[in-house]
């Protein structure tokens, strides 16, 4: 089974938008389609990011059922060690711990909206893909191009 490493903006846009395809992204994992890889850095971002005022005004959610989300994934997920560390991004060095999470995790795929990510467009056999591409890749098409949203 294919392994990836999802951008935090994957996460906050499938709560924020529970029809889209980040969303779908995260029932496919739910589903066991694919194998999700996760680091402590990784979830301070997303942490981080689901208390920024304007995403709390979207989502709603309490502070408890954030940080039940993050446990969650921190339980569910395949946890790397975070022991790697990468200057692949110099634009925005904290793009960096996605990387460093998939080399680690031996995945196959990052999935971000990122632009930083997106242009790397690879990273040593890792593919980085938007979310719709890689949507179409779990459900087994072949548009791994990085294209779509």
């Amino acid at each position: 089974m294919i392994r990836a490493v999802l951008d935090a903006n994957v996460f906050v846009s499938a709560v924020l938008s529970p029809t889209g395809i980040p969303a779908k992204i995260l029932d496919a994992w739910r589903a066991e389609q694919f194998y999700l890889l996760v680091s402590k850095p990784i979830l301070h971002e997303i942490d981080r990011v689901f208390h920024y005022p304007k995403i709390v005004k979207r989502h709603l959610w309490s502070a408890e059922r954030t940080r039940t989300f993050i446990e969650d994934l921190a339980h569910l997920a395949i946890f790397s060690t975070g022991d790697l560390t990468l200057s692949v991004i110099a634009e925005d060095p904290s793009d960096n711990r996605y990387i460093e999470c998939a080399v680690e995790g031996e995945a196959a795929y990052i999935v971000s909206g990122d632009r930083h990510l997106l242009s790397l467009a690879e990273y040593e056999g890792i593919r980085i893909l938007t979310p719709k591409a890689f949507l179409d890749v779990v459900r087994g098409r072949k548009n791994e191009q990085g294209q779509g949203n």
